[in-house]
């Protein structure tokens, strides 16, 4: 553990030089989100100055920028591990350190997280030597969730402190040296005990007095960016300096004595220490391997993959109909919708962290008559469910979930692997589930769901389809599938998604043992194809499913259900989906391999399976 506390401002910042350096050298190597830990390097080392992470909670939002935090505590010698396989996670995790306090990966969970924690301390009676501090970025804000959190923190007043991390855009405009002065003076302890004298003596005033008295502690409110949280009921310190660890030691110190929640407005340039870097690029927010002289990838361009061919096959939909509208939740580069907001202003829109508001206000966009393709992350669409049902479900609307990230998505882990979408919506009544398996269906899959009538989803990979040879690329029609081989054996091989390219190369390694299986893509999980089911009952009855899903409420648990609604006595379902259990991160190659769905490894199951 590197020891900050006693250390001069000189060393602090010589600290901070050699944690960049470190993070930077790694980022550069294994990739990582760069831009949010080079610019929360001093929050951080001025947070561990003021702070005991040891008894603390240390709450870090969505935690991407916790790097420094790792590097300060026990995994400097590890780092070079970070988001690895059985390495160092990207985010934090209680099982790998005592000092993460909370796993994170989803934004806007840091101030309801340090609530919690404020009450549970107070019950426990440790307010005195324990105290909440909950790091959270100004994207975060704008999701509702922090809102809910503040409103309460404003109404019971326990002492929370958070530093609000304003590294892109200003929560109001700041007034220079006035600003600071005034913002510390309302805050400070002077301010505060004679505010709270005043009141006393407001009580033996005539009214007229008392409300001349409050417009005058209004109006210094006015003059401060922090106005917004003083009106909630959380006290406001900024802003400030968020590189300058003698400003930020001063100001976490300053809240530390206020038993009250104190909000620290720090403002702060992402990126900071890599020039290439510095500013507002989003293609630095997370970052694969790269250069660090020139900031070039050094990744070899490989092939297209399924998010830039849905982004190619959406572009070309919203010219053919001009009733085609889209909307994403602070991920337009990551979905491919940064190129439909750029053509289509007016008709694509990002909300920025507001997945509920996204559905529920495309949910009224396709009441209207418009056709909305809400596009985002798997993992994502999970802090939205009750939208889809509730907004879009019920009314039956014809809104389509495009479900970008569905399945292994590697080196994020637990919090981001598209493990649950089939699982969570095929509960739904009025939705309908289907996917493409390579780059041509996927322009089939999206014209099907703009005829669709009725919400659907589609689901898609991270990076590209496998490869599917020598099959017909069919229009999709409602709850059919496609038999792209017949074999000569009783083994039928069922692929949904980018589980279709697996099957496939899962059969030629059979042939090669003498096994002619078949191979359906099963393009709907919901409705499913009945018809071809049964049909296929009567040639083949070892059915194995391959799905990038969860093994419960997924593909094949579907599957069984149907059979014990037909007369498929004679059929044995096997599915090699994920097991009951969150999924490490690491390379998508060797955590499939963890897993025992290369298909290799899929081949040797088979082979056992059926002699």
């Amino acid at each position: 553990m590197i020891e900050v506390k006693g250390k001069s401002v000189e060393e602090l910042k010589d600290i901070c030089v050699s944690l960049r350096k470190k993070i930077i050298e790694t980022v550069s190597k294994n990739g990582g989100h760069l831009s949010s830990n080079v610019g929360a390097v001093e929050l951080i080392v001025a947070m561990h100055y003021v702070f005991d992470a040891k008894k603390d909670p240390f709450i870090f939002d969505v935690s991407h920028q916790s790097y420094a935090h790792k590097l300060l505590t026990d995994r400097w010698d590890k780092f070079d591990t970070l988001r690895e396989f059985n390495g160092i996670c990207g985010y934090t995790k209680p099982s790998e350190s005592q000092y993460d306090y909370f796993v994170a990966g989803h934004s806007s969970t840091s101030i309801s997280l340090a609530l919690g924690a404020a009450k549970a301390i107070s019950l426990k009676k440790e307010q005195d030597s324990r105290r909440p501090i909950a790091l959270i970025g100004d994207g975060s804000m704008t999701a509702g969730m922090a809102y809910e959190a503040l409103n309460e923190l404003g109404d019971i007043k326990l002492p929370v402190i958070i530093i609000l991390n304003d590294n892109k855009m200003s929560i109001a405009k700041p007034i220079g040296a006035i600003s600071k002065f005034l913002s510390h003076a309302i805050a400070g302890d002077f301010f505060q005990k004679v505010k709270k004298r005043t009141e006393h003596f407001l009580q033996y005033l005539p009214d007229s007095a008392t409300y001349m008295a409050k417009k005058f502690e209004e109006s210094l409110k006015l003059i401060t960016p922090g106005m917004l949280f003083e009106e909630l009921g959380i006290d406001y310190i900024g802003p400030v300096d968020g590189h300058n660890v003698e400003e930020l030691i001063k100001a976490y110190e300053l809240a530390k004595k206020m038993k009250k929640p104190v909000i620290i407005h720090a403002q702060t340039l992402k990126g900071k220490g890599y020039q290439i870097a510095e500013g507002y690029e989003e293609n630095w927010h997370g970052v694969g391997p790269f250069d660090i002289d020139s900031g070039k990838s050094i990744k070899s361009a490989g092939k297209k993959n399924a998010t830039s061919i849905y982004s190619d096959a959406l572009s070309q939909l919203a010219k053919k109909y001009e009733n085609v509208v889209g909307v994403t939740a602070a991920m337009p580069t990551g979905t491919g919708l940064s190129r439909l907001i750029n053509e289509f202003p007016n008709r694509f829109w990002d909300v920025a962290i507001a997945e509920q508001h996204a559905v529920t206000s495309m949910s009224a966009m396709a009441k209207e008559g418009f056709k909305p393709f809400i596009t985002i992350y798997s993992t994502f669409l999970q802090r939205a469910y009750d939208q889809v049902i509730h907004d879009a479900c019920i009314m039956n609307l014809n809104v389509v979930f495009a479900l970008d990230r569905a399945g292994i998505v590697g080196e994020d882990g637990e919090t981001h692997q598209g493990a649950f979408d089939i699982s969570y919506l095929s509960a739904i009544p009025n939705m309908t589930i289907f996917a493409p398996r390579d780059n041509a269906s996927m322009y089939q899959a999206v014209e099907y769901a703009y005829k669709h009538e009725g919400p659907c989803a589609i689901r898609y990979p991270r990076g590209a389809f496998f490869e599917c040879e020598n099959v017909e690329d069919v229009p999709f029609r409602l709850g059919k599938s496609q038999l792209l081989k017949e074999g000569k054996s009783k083994v039928l091989l069922i692929g949904y998604g980018n589980g279709v390219g697996r099957a496939l190369n899962v059969s030629k390694i059979l042939e090669k043992t003498g096994i002619d299986c078949a191979v359906l893509d099963l393009r709907f999980v919901k409705p499913m194809d009945k018809d071809m089911l049964e049909k296929l009952s009567k040639s083949y009855n070892h059915w194995f499913i391959i799905s990038d899903s969860a093994k419960m409420g997924g593909v094949g648990s579907q599957i069984a259900y149907l059979k014990n609604d037909y007369t498929w006595d004679n059929v044995k379902v096997i599915s090699f989906e994920y097991e009951d259990d969150f999924i490490k991160h690491g390379n998508t190659t060797l955590v499939e391999e963890d897993l025992g769905i290369l298909a290799e490894q899929l081949a040797k199951k088979i082979l056992k399976s059926i002699k």
